[in-house]
């Protein structure tokens, strides 16, 4: 980064981070809640982050039978293991490693995600991105996008660079689409003692989850813990460097809506009344 970079950008620091609650959600499945919970209840759009990890099947085997929901979109990434998803609008797929799949609620849908082994390791995270008050009632729709459709960006410093959405300042742009809050989603491996710069809508609100590793985040340098989540300030732009071990880590970034938020259950709306309307379209079969 040259000096005339550098006086060009305001630069993000670590404002705020969170290690989330232990939860369980769907048939018993284990899980951390990282956004969504009393440390940090929203991070407009983003309404909920969800990690799970564990190679015990009692933790994860029941999985998340058939639920609704309606408001929003919902983004499964999976480190490893294997999930099947399957819902009423007729989607179905099978998410395997460094794959996503990209669900939006919209005006309703019912989905299961079930996995698809008996034993052996299954870890990832779930996000849930906001819908504006004009297209939360859209119709539903589904992005499935394997590993090998993601693009890897290889630096050549080493660092690896997996693009779901947004671009990197590289060019490397990622297949998933959302015109209402800009997403950005990219997972980055770090080699030791290397660094890393992305530039992010100085208007976006973004965090960082690091996946393994220590992190260094922002020209101050403050290190952030594996399986933390690093609250972003303002900035036009993030500066991460690892310490003496690789690390890997999500970078997210997306528009804020500004909208009042109610919640219940599967259900994100504006207004308590849309939400009390949403269990109600359900009981109906209106979904």
């Amino acid at each position: 980064m040259t000096t005339a970079t550098q006086a060009e950008y305001t630069v993000r620091e670590l404002v705020d981070r969170t290690a989330g609650i232990p939860a369980s959600d769907g048939a018993g499945v284990e899980l951390t809640r990282i956004i969504g919970s009393p440390e940090l209840n929203v991070l407009d759009p983003f309404l909920l982050l969800d990690s799970f990890e564990s190679d015990q099947p009692q933790d994860y085997i029941g999985g998340f039978p058939d639920h609704p929901h309606r408001g929003f979109e919902t983004v499964t990434y999976l480190l490893a293991g294997r999930m099947r998803h399957k819902d009423n609008a007729g989607h179905e797929g099978v998410i395997e490693p460094n794959g996503v799949q990209w669900m939006t609620a919209g005006r309703g849908i019912v989905h299961s995600e079930m996995p698809e082994q008996e034993n052996g390791l299954l870890m990832g995270f779930q996000l849930w991105v906001n819908l504006p008050a004009t297209h939360k009632m859209t119709e539903p729709g589904y992005q499935e996008y394997p590993e090998e459709q993601l693009p890897v960006e290889q630096r050549s410093n080493g660092t690896r660079i997996r693009v779901i959405a947004g671009q990197t300042d590289a060019g490397t742009v990622g297949p998933v689409e959302n015109p209402h809050v800009r997403p950005i989603y990219m997972d980055v491996t770090l080699p030791a003692g290397e660094s890393f710069a992305q530039a992010l809508p100085g208007d976006d609100n973004a965090f960082v989850y690091v996946i393994s590793g220590e992190l260094l985040v922002g020209e101050a340098g403050e290190m952030l813990p594996a399986r933390t989540l690093g609250i972003l300030g303002s900035g036009e732009r993030t500066v991460f460097r690892a310490t003496g071990d690789d690390v890997r880590f999500l970078l997210v970034s997306g528009k804020p809506l500004n909208e009042p938020v109610a919640r219940g259950g599967p259900f994100v709306m504006n207004t308590q009344q849309e939400v009390l309307q949403a269990f109600e379209d359900f009981r109906h079969n209106r979904f």
